[in-house]
């Protein structure tokens, strides 16, 4: 139970009600817990303003409150709660220190078991911005899943069997200019792709001689399935150089080549029980019944869809891991799909606990992107931008600097941005991703909450040897400004709680700003290296506790810290 949890049972207890609304008033001036008394009123047939104000006068003279709220009073129809400051520096701030980066752990499941599957990317094609909206936020989801308590396998399911494998292998055969000796193979196999999608737009003639390409692939025999085989290991390559750039670590990666077979043996099965009919060539699933159109499986030419492999590894997942739910992480394109895909599960009578948490595009400031027309930014694209803008800060900064850690700091700085960017607004919202905002060092930015960081780590450094004698008199933290963090601080289990249940990081983006944002006020407006010895051990205390929280959040979203920037 979190802090702020057991003061509101606490009051619960004192109000003999079992079942209590809080919020939190809109300034700290108004108080740091409120109830509104409509209910209460109602059951006792008065009105909420003389409710709140009856309440106000007997609870203030409660023994067992006194110890934990200064003051208790009403405003309207609101009963007002303002936490004793003394009590929230010493119960805080230790609670802090002792449970370091555990600190924010709560413990909403017992120990189910969750699969999180996100970073479905093609191979044969580029990575895009788009993928890395996908990447940030299924590897918050997933951390935030783990921090609340439960048992997370994040996992990566990779398309390397589809018909985009086809276009880049027919297209890689037929011009001579794609030169496999480049280091970027990967990179490589994406720009063959995006020029093959588009002369088979303008010459459709062509589209057979890529249907016998991936026949021969699905054989597994033949000049093009051996240069599938080639090229795969090509973009395997190139996204394992990404994740491990971003620090993104899964506990499987599944391919679509490896659970095909097993697809097609269940399309057979589906078949026989009519739950997959025969439509112009085609094997398709009809769910018109059920409001959700037609799901085609097989092409009419004999080719898989990916429904095929899907299907399989939905299945394939609960046996191999025992979840008790899978989580597919995927974009709000393709929702229809995912009912589609469920609802076909659920008429085999496998009825699985299945979730498409859905999230909206990420687009550029000039409109739309599109892997088949080659209007994307890749990650290699938009990491080198944001790098040498961060790497001539970096340098202004820093002139004394050597070469080798200015592009340490500056290649962690465009790490942090990007994953900021991309979870900082909320899934169901698009991103429009504009370079130039994301690198600046001022605003709802990585940079920002680094430098806000690196600024409180600065301080302690300074004088860290006196936390070594004796532990710091608490209660000298009388400043407005100090109550403000410390109930700020005290806010961050439930913050972190919030946003696992509403799959939303982007609460604790917005949490760690303000934080970072009341941090530098308490920096420019209270003097804490020049005060008095007991009062800078004081503050020195808060401001280390305020950079363990600002480094677990960042943690969670998965962004390593600067000590120094």
């Amino acid at each position: 139970m979190t802090l702020l949890e057991e003061l509101k049972q606490k009051i619960s207890q004192a109000l003999s009600v079992s079942s209590v609304v809080f919020s939190y008033p809109p300034s700290s001036d108004l108080g740091d817990l409120s109830v509104a008394c409509f209910e209460l009123a109602k059951n006792k047939k008065i009105s909420p303003l003389q409710m709140a104000a009856e309440l106000a006068t007997e609870l203030q003279v409660v023994p067992n409150l006194k110890k934990y709220f200064s003051e208790i009073k009403a405003l309207g129809p609101y009963l007002n709660f303002f936490i004793d400051s003394k009590y929230l520096a010493s119960e805080l701030i230790p609670k802090i220190r002792q449970k370091k980066e555990k600190f924010g752990s709560n413990h909403l499941s017992h120990s189910q078991r969750i699969m999180v599957e996100y970073s479905n990317g093609n191979t044969h094609k580029e990575y895009h911005i788009g993928h890395l909206r996908n990447i940030a936020y299924g590897d918050a989801i997933a951390k935030l899943l783990a921090v609340n308590g439960y048992r997370v396998i994040p996992v990566s399911y990779i398309n390397d069997f589809g018909i985009h494998t086809a276009k880049t292998i027919w297209n890689w055969q037929r011009n001579t200019v794609w030169d496999s000796r480049q280091e970027d193979k990967g990179y490589l196999l994406g720009k063959c792709y995006t020029e093959a999608s588009q002369i088979l737009t303008q010459h459709p003639e062509f589209k057979e001689e890529v249907g016998a390409i991936m026949k021969e692939i699905e054989s597994r025999r033949g000049s093009s399935y051996d240069l599938w085989l080639e090229t795969r290991g090509w973009s395997i390559d190139y996204f394992s150089s990404i994740y491990k750039e971003l620090n993104i670590k899964f506990k499987k990666i599944f391919y679509e080549s490896e659970v095909i077979f097993a697809g097609l043996k269940l399309v057979d099965e589906l078949t026989k029980k009519g739950i997959l009919v025969r439509s112009e060539g085609a094997l398709i699933a009809n769910l018109e019944e059920f409001n959700l159109g037609v799901l085609p499986v097989i092409r009419s030419d004999g080719t898989a869809l990916y429904p095929v492999a899907d299907l399989a590894l939905a299945s394939e997942k609960f046996k191999e891991y025992n979840l008790d739910e899978s989580i597919y992480v995927i974009d709000v394109r393709q929702s229809l799909y995912f009912k589609q895909l469920f609802k076909v599960l659920e008429l085999t009578g496998y009825k699985p606990a299945v979730f498409h948490l859905s999230y909206d595009f990420v687009t550029l400031p000039e409109g739309m992107m599109a892997s088949r027309t080659g209007n994307v930014i890749t990650y290699e694209d938009l990491k080198n931008s944001i790098l040498r803008k961060l790497t001539e800060e970096t340098q202004r900064r820093h002139t004394d600097w050597t070469a080798i850690r200015v592009n340490q700091v500056a290649l962690a700085l465009t790490i942090a941005t990007i994953k900021f960017e991309m979870l900082k607004v909320n899934a169901d919202k698009i991103i429009t991703f504009n370079i130039e905002e994301a690198a600046k060092f001022e605003g709802y930015t990585a940079c920002y909450l680094q430098y806000g960081y690196a600024r409180l780590k600065s301080i302690v450094r300074k004088e860290d040897w006196k936390f070594c004698f004796g532990q710091p008199d608490l209660k000298k933290l009388t400043e407005i400004l100090e109550k403000d963090i410390l109930i700020k601080l005290a806010k961050y289990e439930e913050v972190v709680k919030l946003s696992g249940v509403k799959y939303n990081p982007s609460e604790l983006t917005k949490y760690l700003f303000e934080l970072v944002q009341l941090s530098n006020d308490y920096y420019h407006s209270v003097n804490i290296l020049k005060a008095e010895e007991p009062i800078r051990r004081a503050r020195l205390a808060l401001i280390k506790e305020i950079g363990q929280v600002i480094k677990n959040g960042l943690a969670i979203l998965g962004i390593e810290v600067l000590e120094e920037m």
